[in-house]
């Protein structure tokens, strides 16, 4: 189609002007680039490069525990992989990789997003495993913790303030049924199945839920306004 257009306009405004008309329409259709980035400073990568370590120490303990574990294997391997995926995840942003530039010329580290969509559904199946949650339980809060990441993505990266807020209210009303499941539904079945099991999803549960309340406050002061 656009061969035919340009024989079209060859013929009708001859070959000259019709290389001059294309021209300037490959020239208003070029987005418009940055010249500067607000880029990640010195304590940012201070910050990524710390973590980094620690994912990566955390790794190589979590698969030497489940190398000369029984039972509790499963639970170790899933630790491996999560602290492994979030590594690689760091590892990217600390090389410079994982980013673009969005609406304002910031810099947008997109692999954090594919980290969480990862390290979180791992997560909640950990949490699930060791308080004998039902599988289709599990199953709902990985799938609404899912639904939450990939708005606070869309909402991330939309230009249009008000679809961005819209996002934003779709991730946070997804956000509170997976803050319910960790710190209600699942302490119910770890009760249930008693023992050691009980007291391990309380320490842990807790660490994970208050540390994730903080998400929707980092999102509003690093991609909300």
């Amino acid at each position: 189609k656009k061969w035919r257009l340009v024989c079209y306009a060859k013929r009708q405004l001859g070959s000259r002007r019709a290389a001059m008309v294309f021209q300037q329409l490959d020239e208003d259709d070029l987005p418009t680039s940055c010249t500067t980035i607000e880029e990640v400073g010195s304590t940012g990568v201070g910050a990524l490069t710390v973590a980094f370590l620690i994912l990566v120490v955390s790794t190589i303990v979590f698969l030497m525990k489940a190398n000369s574990s029984g039972e509790q294997r499963k639970y170790y391997y899933l630790s491996t992989y999560i602290c492994g995926f979030a590594a690689l995840a760091y590892f990217a942003m600390l090389s410079g990789q994982g980013w673009t530039a969005i609406a304002g010329c910031r810099q947008f580290f997109y692999a954090r997003y594919v980290d969480m969509a990862i390290t979180e559904p791992l997560i909640i199946l950990n949490l699930g495993l060791i308080a004998g949650a039902e599988g289709s339980l599990i199953a709902a809060i990985i799938g609404a913790d899912v639904i939450m990441v990939v708005s606070a993505y869309l909402g991330a990266v939309s230009v249009v303030t008000t679809v961005k807020w819209f996002w934003f209210v779709i991730s946070l009303g997804v956000f509170i049924p997976v803050l319910y499941g960790l710190a209600v539904t699942f302490k119910e079945a770890a009760q249930l199945k008693g023992g050691e099991a009980s007291d391990v999803y309380g320490r842990v549960a807790w660490i994970i839920i208050i540390t994730w309340i903080f998400y929707p406050l980092i999102w509003l002061f690093s991609e909300g306004f």
